[in-house]
């Protein structure tokens, strides 16, 4: 009598255990990292709306405003038109100014650097310690006031801002009040951009979303 052959046990796979890559949940991006990709994203969609430098530096253009008013309104339409490369001027100003004057450089990049890790992208869980002392939100946020107090005020840190923000200004006054506006296409221009800052806003919201979380933790 042939014998009886068993079918060949199949291996059974525990649901529970397999999970593929799919499946497991996406690794958060840490709060800085976010920051970060947010005002370079900005910053690139800002950059990608300048004018043409040539069109900035076109000689044929410039002329002696006839009054002041003339010169105010020629200031205003030329900076709805080129309100991006006006910005990138006063920015190399400034970092100019900056490299030029190396403290007050480590200065600004130290306290940028303090809110950024002791406080903004702190864990709200991990209390700051220094020198064996623990230190609270509040007290962390009182201590980076005045010390912000003390860099931009009592070191040359806000006379270096200032002095070169000025001079910034002034270059694009200068270059407003005697460009004329009349070969601009100024009535193509979108509604919602209309200052110097315009695509800084978008910056702003996304580095203040960003922060959101961290912050309100801590209120």
């Amino acid at each position: 009598m042939a014998s009886q052959t068993s079918p060949p046990i199949l291996p059974i796979s525990n649901p529970q255990t397999t999970v593929t890559e799919s499946q497991q949940p996406p690794i958060a991006t840490p709060a800085f990292r976010a920051f970060i990709n947010h005002i370079s994203d900005s910053l690139r969609n800002g950059l990608s709306q300048r004018r043409p430098w040539a069109e900035l530096a076109d000689r044929s253009a410039f002329t002696k405003p006839e009054s002041f008013s003339d010169a105010a309104l020629r200031v205003r339409k030329n900076y709805s038109y080129f309100r991006v490369n006006y910005l990138t001027v006063i920015s190399v100003i400034l970092a100019f100014s900056l490299l030029t004057n190396p403290f007050s450089l480590l200065l600004l990049v130290g306290l940028l650097a303090s809110w950024l890790f002791l406080y903004l992208f702190r864990p709200s869980d991990q209390p700051l310690v220094v020198f064996g002392r623990t230190y609270s939100d509040r007290e962390t946020l009182g201590i980076l006031i005045v010390v912000s107090v003390v860099v931009v005020f009592l070191t040359s840190v806000g006379s270096v801002l200032i002095s070169a923000l000025m001079i910034g200004l002034a270059v694009v006054c200068v270059h407003g009040a005697f460009r004329m506006p009349e070969d601009l296409f100024l009535d193509e221009q979108e509604p919602a951009a209309t200052g110097f800052l315009s695509f800084l806003g978008g910056a702003a919201s996304n580095a203040a979303a960003a922060a959101a979380p961290v912050v309100s933790a801590r209120v």
